[in-house]
């Protein structure tokens, strides 16, 4: 899982963005079918349940998102493709388009839904800012990539199409819609099945909500979390490297790292807890 050109696939992964930035911005969500190739996604499945299983044994190591579903913040070296994922033509090419050439790269994390989770409520990740509601400007960018092949009973993602733009201010917390509009966002949701080395971009605002998981079989997502500078979700975050680690990332990843470098890694305590998520119930 080094980075040699064998992580990425052939032509789809390479081809042209624009068509991607306009699906991104009618939609709130685009995807780039293999990206990576089954190999490469394999060993990210395994960094990601290693990263889960060390997180969730300690307090504040993981933080709740509905029942039987976890997310952990981790440290990027936890994953031996991280520098193939940041250096991806394509992502590489989504977030110049759409944030600009000094985009940042904030947050590496997973979540994990297990055998009984639960409809989430509909929701985004984070209140929309001024730029997004009135000015239709995506400032934040959320990247995936799933660690199985989803099938129906594994809880896919629910995505409701195009709400991206709708202003929330007096949702509470700016993030979730009221309960009368669930069926709208019903009507709007497209169901998604990404397979092992796809890679997807939405926008963090774009309405959305994870289904029940009857599934034995987990599914690990991997969430790449980018900002527009002046976003401002560093803050929510704290990533680090140690600096031998960091030294040894091409100059085109140091150059978008809103991370500190430091002699000895310490545990992530999670700080970007979402209440309306913690005790949610079916929906």
């Amino acid at each position: 899982m080094s980075s040699t050109p064998l992580a990425f696939a052939a032509a789809p992964a390479l081809a042209g963005t624009d068509r991607a930035v306009q699906d991104l911005h009618r939609d709130g969500i685009t995807a780039c079918p293999g990206a990576f190739s089954r190999e490469w996604a394999e060993a990210l499945r395994e960094d990601m349940m290693s990263a889960f299983w060390e997180a969730i044994q300690r307090p504040g190591g993981a933080v709740g998102r509905g029942p039987r579903r976890w997310y952990v913040e981790a440290h990027p070296q936890a994953f031996r493709g991280f520098a193939d994922l940041v250096t991806h033509p394509w992502l590489t090419a989504m977030c110049e388009a759409v944030l600009g050439p000094r985009y940042e790269i904030v947050e590496i994390g997973l979540d994990v839904p297990f055998q009984g989770a639960a409809f989430q409520p509909w929701h985004r990740d984070f209140p929309s800012p001024l730029e997004s509601f009135e000015g239709r400007r995506i400032t934040s960018l959320a990247f995936n990539l799933t660690g199985v092949d989803v099938t129906p009973d594994m809880g896919p993602l629910e995505v409701a199409h195009g709400t991206q733009w709708e202003d929330g201010r007096d949702w509470p917390g700016g993030m979730f819609p009221p309960a009368s509009q669930a069926q709208r966002y019903a009507s709007l949701a497209v169901r998604k099945f990404p397979r092992a080395g796809d890679l997807s971009c939405r926008s963090a605002l774009t309405i959305h909500r994870g289904t029940a998981h009857a599934s034995p079989v987990c599914r690990p997502v991997l969430v790449l979390g980018v900002d527009a500078p002046g976003a401002g979700h560093a803050a929510l975050h704290d990533m680090m490297f140690t600096r031998e680690a960091y030294e040894a990332l091409p100059a085109q990843a140091r150059a978008h790292l809103a991370c500190r470098v430091v002699d000895t890694l310490v545990p992530i305590v999670q700080k970007h807890r979402i209440e309306g998520l913690v005790m949610a119930g079916p929906g």
